[in-house]
């Protein structure tokens, strides 16, 4: 039968909203949170309300970073301004960077195209994009590294599509050597090292 308490069924339904979170899971988080320590709990909370206040978007790259100080990527001046690595998100960020084969800039997307999800050009930094490269002088090169499923696929050739006109861009995406089908956020950093090193022309 169904336990109706209705304090706790309105938790795990703001739970089922957190998209990486399975609804297998979803109970056993919520018990997570309920069964911390009073101090704990706060301090989690103090912590995530902290971040949200006090971080935002770059403008540029679209990286998280900190509202008090400037892109620690977009300004760091060993970096390679002319290459631009386009991600979903700030995981993939993360995951990259671990790989430590990368000194150049980052786009994130913030998602992907996907028709089904109702999620268009117009709902990602696509236009900031364009805008960003048509703002830079000289040779350009662009690395798609996208996640290798549909949504992947066809925002790569979207993205391609803008900017295959311009004859100052160089397309690149990451080398077929990532697995169909998986996320840059769970790869370990010697498939992502060898993905940025041996990447080709898209």
């Amino acid at each position: 039968m169904d336990i109706r308490i209705p304090s706790m069924q309105r938790l795990t339904r703001l739970l089922q909203q957190i998209p990486y979170l399975a609804s297998r899971n979803v109970h056993k988080v919520a018990e997570f949170l309920l069964t911390m320590s009073t101090d704990k709990r706060e301090a989690f909370l103090a912590a995530l309300q902290g971040t949200c206040a006090q971080v935002e978007l770059c403008r540029e790259c679209y990286c998280w970073k900190e509202k008090s100080e400037g892109c620690a990527l977009c300004q760091d001046a060993t970096r390679h301004k002319n290459i631009i690595c386009v991600i979903e998100s700030w995981g993939d960020v993360c995951a990259i960077e671990r790989s430590s084969a990368y000194r150049g800039v980052y786009h994130v997307l913030g998602g992907l195209l996907s028709p089904l999800d109702g999620i268009g050009p117009e709902d990602i930094y696509l236009r900031q994009l364009v805008e960003r490269v048509g703002s830079i002088e000289g040779r350009i090169e662009i690395i798609l590294a996208f996640n290798q499923t549909p949504e992947g696929e066809a925002t790569g050739a979207y993205v391609s599509h803008m900017l295959k006109s311009r004859e100052s861009v160089t397309l690149s995406c990451l080398a077929r050597g990532l697995p169909v089908g998986s996320s840059l956020e769970y790869m370990d950093r010697l498939t992502l090292h060898k993905a940025l090193v041996e990447r080709r022309v898209y």
